[in-house]
Protein backbone atom coordinates (compact mmCIF):
# COMPACT_ATOMS: atom_id res chain seq x y z
CA UNK A 1 0.00 0.00 0.00
CA UNK A 2 2.72 2.38 0.17
CA UNK A 3 1.72 3.50 -3.59
CA UNK A 4 -1.28 4.56 -2.20
CA UNK A 5 0.15 8.04 -0.82
CA UNK A 6 1.70 8.50 -4.01
CA UNK A 7 -1.61 8.34 -5.93
CA UNK A 8 -3.39 10.56 -3.40
CA UNK A 9 -0.48 13.02 -4.36
CA UNK A 10 -1.24 12.66 -8.21
CA UNK A 11 -5.08 12.74 -7.56
CA UNK A 12 -4.23 15.58 -5.81
CA UNK A 13 -2.48 17.40 -8.34
CA UNK A 14 -4.58 16.22 -11.61
CA UNK A 15 -7.88 17.45 -10.10
CA UNK A 16 -6.64 20.10 -8.33
CA UNK A 17 -8.19 21.57 -4.89
CA UNK A 18 -9.54 24.29 -6.70
CA UNK A 19 -12.11 21.64 -8.26
CA UNK A 20 -14.06 20.78 -5.36
CA UNK A 21 -16.38 18.56 -6.58
CA UNK A 22 -14.01 16.47 -8.36
CA UNK A 23 -12.00 16.28 -5.69
CA UNK A 24 -14.60 14.82 -3.48
CA UNK A 25 -15.48 13.03 -5.46
CA UNK A 26 -12.31 11.46 -6.70
CA UNK A 27 -11.78 10.91 -2.43
CA UNK A 28 -14.76 8.56 -2.01
CA UNK A 29 -13.99 7.22 -4.84
CA UNK A 30 -10.31 5.94 -2.72
CA UNK A 31 -12.74 5.20 0.12
CA UNK A 32 -15.11 3.11 -1.71
CA UNK A 33 -11.87 1.03 -3.31
CA UNK A 34 -10.20 0.51 -0.34
CA UNK A 35 -13.33 -0.83 1.64
CA UNK A 36 -14.26 -3.27 -1.21
CA UNK A 37 -10.37 -4.23 -1.13
CA UNK A 38 -11.09 -5.53 2.38
CA UNK A 39 -14.57 -6.81 2.11
CA UNK A 40 -16.18 -4.25 3.82
CA UNK A 41 -19.23 -2.43 2.80
CA UNK A 42 -18.51 1.16 1.62
CA UNK A 43 -21.58 2.43 2.94
CA UNK A 44 -20.05 2.23 6.25
CA UNK A 45 -17.03 4.58 5.21
CA UNK A 46 -17.78 8.42 5.77
CA UNK A 47 -15.71 10.96 4.89
CA UNK A 48 -15.40 13.93 7.36
CA UNK A 49 -13.72 17.03 5.93
CA UNK A 50 -10.80 18.41 8.32
CA UNK A 51 -12.08 21.94 7.62
CA UNK A 52 -9.40 23.90 9.99
CA UNK A 53 -7.84 27.09 8.25
CA UNK A 54 -10.33 26.85 5.03
CA UNK A 55 -12.29 29.81 4.96
CA UNK A 56 -16.12 30.13 5.45
CA UNK A 57 -17.06 30.48 1.60
CA UNK A 58 -14.62 27.51 0.71
CA UNK A 59 -16.25 25.43 3.35
CA UNK A 60 -20.14 25.98 1.77
CA UNK A 61 -18.84 25.63 -1.40
CA UNK A 62 -17.38 22.11 -0.40
CA UNK A 63 -21.03 21.17 0.87
CA UNK A 64 -22.25 22.45 -2.24
CA UNK A 65 -20.53 19.82 -3.86
CA UNK A 66 -21.44 16.91 -1.40
CA UNK A 67 -19.73 17.31 1.53
CA UNK A 68 -21.74 16.06 4.86
CA UNK A 69 -19.58 16.29 7.74
CA UNK A 70 -17.29 19.08 8.61
CA UNK A 71 -14.67 18.74 11.52
CA UNK A 72 -13.23 21.70 13.06
CA UNK A 73 -10.18 21.99 15.65
CA UNK A 74 -10.95 25.35 17.38
CA UNK A 75 -13.68 26.23 19.11
CA UNK A 76 -13.72 29.98 18.11
CA UNK A 77 -13.08 29.69 14.48
CA UNK A 78 -15.28 26.71 14.31
CA UNK A 79 -18.33 29.65 15.80
CA UNK A 80 -17.50 31.95 13.24
CA UNK A 81 -17.51 29.27 10.66
CA UNK A 82 -20.69 27.36 11.56
CA UNK A 83 -22.33 31.07 11.94
CA UNK A 84 -21.54 31.89 8.01
CA UNK A 85 -21.90 29.17 6.81
CA UNK A 86 -25.28 28.69 8.81
CA UNK A 87 -27.73 25.53 8.64
CA UNK A 88 -28.09 23.21 5.49
CA UNK A 89 -30.07 19.85 5.53
CA UNK A 90 -27.74 16.75 6.15
CA UNK A 91 -24.69 18.84 7.09
CA UNK A 92 -22.79 17.99 10.99
CA UNK A 93 -20.12 19.22 12.16
CA UNK A 94 -17.86 17.36 14.25
CA UNK A 95 -15.31 18.44 16.70
CA UNK A 96 -11.53 16.96 16.23
CA UNK A 97 -9.68 19.36 18.37
CA UNK A 98 -7.84 18.79 21.73
CA UNK A 99 -10.64 19.91 24.31
CA UNK A 100 -10.19 22.03 27.20
CA UNK A 101 -12.29 21.95 29.94
CA UNK A 102 -13.20 25.84 29.73
CA UNK A 103 -14.62 25.66 26.32
CA UNK A 104 -16.34 22.42 26.32
CA UNK A 105 -19.56 24.20 27.37
CA UNK A 106 -19.35 25.79 24.13
CA UNK A 107 -18.74 22.22 22.21
CA UNK A 108 -21.57 20.50 23.96
CA UNK A 109 -24.97 20.39 21.74
CA UNK A 110 -23.26 22.11 19.00
CA UNK A 111 -21.38 19.51 17.59
CA UNK A 112 -22.71 16.15 16.07
CA UNK A 113 -19.77 13.68 17.50
CA UNK A 114 -16.58 15.01 19.74
CA UNK A 115 -13.91 12.64 18.73
CA UNK A 116 -11.17 13.88 21.02
CA UNK A 117 -12.45 12.86 24.55
CA UNK A 118 -9.38 11.72 26.70
CA UNK A 119 -9.63 11.51 30.39
CA UNK A 120 -12.91 10.46 32.39
CA UNK A 121 -12.98 13.82 33.67
CA UNK A 122 -13.76 15.32 30.41
CA UNK A 123 -16.56 13.01 29.93
CA UNK A 124 -18.19 13.74 33.36
CA UNK A 125 -17.92 17.39 31.81
CA UNK A 126 -19.43 16.84 28.87
CA UNK A 127 -22.24 14.56 31.06
CA UNK A 128 -22.49 17.64 33.50
CA UNK A 129 -23.21 20.20 30.78
CA UNK A 130 -25.69 17.62 28.75
CA UNK A 131 -27.85 16.90 31.69
CA UNK A 132 -28.34 20.84 31.78
CA UNK A 133 -29.55 21.18 28.13
CA UNK A 134 -31.55 18.15 28.27
CA UNK A 135 -30.04 16.36 25.67
CA UNK A 136 -27.30 13.47 25.26
CA UNK A 137 -24.00 14.34 23.22
CA UNK A 138 -22.08 11.33 21.20
CA UNK A 139 -18.54 11.21 21.71
CA UNK A 140 -15.33 9.07 20.40
CA UNK A 141 -12.72 7.78 23.60
CA UNK A 142 -9.42 8.72 21.70
CA UNK A 143 -6.79 6.26 22.10
CA UNK A 144 -2.91 6.97 22.07
CA UNK A 145 -2.11 3.86 20.21
CA UNK A 146 1.65 4.88 19.87
CA UNK A 147 2.15 5.89 23.55
CA UNK A 148 3.47 9.17 22.48
CA UNK A 149 3.89 11.62 25.36
CA UNK A 150 3.18 14.74 22.88
CA UNK A 151 -0.33 13.49 22.09
CA UNK A 152 -3.54 13.07 24.42
CA UNK A 153 -5.63 9.78 24.84
CA UNK A 154 -6.48 6.76 27.28
CA UNK A 155 -4.02 3.88 26.86
CA UNK A 156 -5.21 1.20 25.15
CA UNK A 157 -5.14 -0.63 28.96
CA UNK A 158 -7.39 2.16 30.65
CA UNK A 159 -9.98 2.32 28.07
CA UNK A 160 -11.51 -0.69 29.37
CA UNK A 161 -11.73 0.80 32.55
CA UNK A 162 -12.96 3.96 31.05
CA UNK A 163 -15.53 2.91 29.00
CA UNK A 164 -17.36 0.97 31.50
CA UNK A 165 -17.09 3.96 34.24
CA UNK A 166 -18.81 6.06 31.39
CA UNK A 167 -21.64 3.40 30.70
CA UNK A 168 -23.72 4.70 33.69
CA UNK A 169 -23.73 8.53 32.18
CA UNK A 170 -27.42 8.92 30.63
CA UNK A 171 -26.45 12.37 28.79
CA UNK A 172 -22.87 10.99 27.17
CA UNK A 173 -23.04 8.63 24.03
CA UNK A 174 -20.28 6.72 23.23
CA UNK A 175 -19.94 5.57 19.81
CA UNK A 176 -16.68 4.64 19.55
CA UNK A 177 -13.18 5.05 19.39
CA UNK A 178 -10.41 7.71 17.62
CA UNK A 179 -6.72 7.27 17.18
CA UNK A 180 -3.98 9.72 15.90
CA UNK A 181 -1.00 7.34 15.12
CA UNK A 182 2.37 8.37 15.13
CA UNK A 183 3.71 9.89 12.02
CA UNK A 184 5.16 7.88 9.69
CA UNK A 185 6.31 9.22 5.95
CA UNK A 186 5.15 5.34 4.49
CA UNK A 187 1.58 5.37 5.18
CA UNK A 188 1.73 1.61 5.52
CA UNK A 189 3.79 1.89 8.55
CA UNK A 190 0.14 3.10 10.37
CA UNK A 191 -1.38 0.02 9.74
CA UNK A 192 -0.66 -1.67 13.05
CA UNK A 193 -1.86 1.51 15.00
CA UNK A 194 -5.13 0.93 13.06
CA UNK A 195 -5.72 -3.05 13.83
CA UNK A 196 -4.48 -2.16 17.02
CA UNK A 197 -7.33 0.37 18.00
CA UNK A 198 -9.97 -1.68 15.95
CA UNK A 199 -9.02 -5.24 18.19
CA UNK A 200 -9.63 -2.70 20.97
CA UNK A 201 -13.14 -1.81 19.69
CA UNK A 202 -14.09 -5.57 19.57
CA UNK A 203 -13.05 -6.15 22.93
CA UNK A 204 -15.09 -3.31 24.39
CA UNK A 205 -17.80 -4.21 22.00
CA UNK A 206 -17.70 -7.80 23.50
CA UNK A 207 -18.02 -5.82 27.24
CA UNK A 208 -21.27 -6.00 28.99
CA UNK A 209 -22.45 -2.21 28.39
CA UNK A 210 -25.57 -0.92 28.40
CA UNK A 211 -24.64 2.38 26.42
CA UNK A 212 -21.66 2.23 25.17
CA UNK A 213 -21.41 1.28 21.91
CA UNK A 214 -18.39 0.75 19.14
CA UNK A 215 -20.57 1.34 15.85
CA UNK A 216 -17.70 4.13 14.95
CA UNK A 217 -13.70 4.09 14.38
CA UNK A 218 -12.22 7.69 13.72
CA UNK A 219 -8.76 7.29 12.01
CA UNK A 220 -6.79 7.25 9.12
CA UNK A 221 -6.13 11.26 7.67
CA UNK A 222 -4.79 12.64 4.23
CA UNK A 223 -1.73 10.86 3.57
CA UNK A 224 -3.09 7.06 5.40
CA UNK A 225 -7.23 6.74 5.38
CA UNK A 226 -7.37 4.08 2.64
CA UNK A 227 -5.27 1.62 5.07
CA UNK A 228 -7.97 2.59 7.64
CA UNK A 229 -10.53 1.70 5.93
CA UNK A 230 -8.73 -1.67 4.94
CA UNK A 231 -8.58 -1.86 8.85
CA UNK A 232 -12.04 -1.09 9.15
CA UNK A 233 -12.22 2.66 10.33
CA UNK A 234 -16.39 4.18 9.86
CA UNK A 235 -14.38 7.74 9.53
CA UNK A 236 -11.94 9.69 7.80
CA UNK A 237 -10.77 12.75 8.62
CA UNK A 238 -9.52 14.12 5.55
CA UNK A 239 -8.11 17.64 4.89
CA UNK A 240 -5.17 18.46 2.90
CA UNK A 241 -6.31 16.04 0.27
CA UNK A 242 -9.24 18.16 -0.34
CA UNK A 243 -8.70 21.61 0.49
CA UNK A 244 -4.52 21.36 0.14
CA UNK A 245 -2.20 22.94 2.14
CA UNK A 246 -3.14 25.30 4.69
CA UNK A 247 -1.54 28.23 6.33
CA UNK A 248 -0.85 27.68 10.09
CA UNK A 249 -3.98 28.72 12.89
CA UNK A 250 -3.04 29.73 15.79
CA UNK A 251 -3.17 27.87 18.53
CA UNK A 252 -5.29 30.06 20.49
CA UNK A 253 -9.03 28.83 20.91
Amino acid sequence: MGGAAGVAGVAAGETGVDDLPTTIRTTRDRIRRAAERAGRDPRRVRLAAATKGVDAGRVLEAIRAGLTICGENRWQEARAKMDAVGDHAGVTWHFFGRLQRRKLRHLVGRFDLIHSVESLEQAEEIHRRAREQGMVQSILLEVNVGGESSKGGFRPDEAPDAAAAMDSFEHVAVRGLMTLPPGQPDPERSRPSFRQLKALADRLAAMPLRRVRMDELSMGMSNDFEIAVEEGATLVRVGTALFGARPPVSTAG
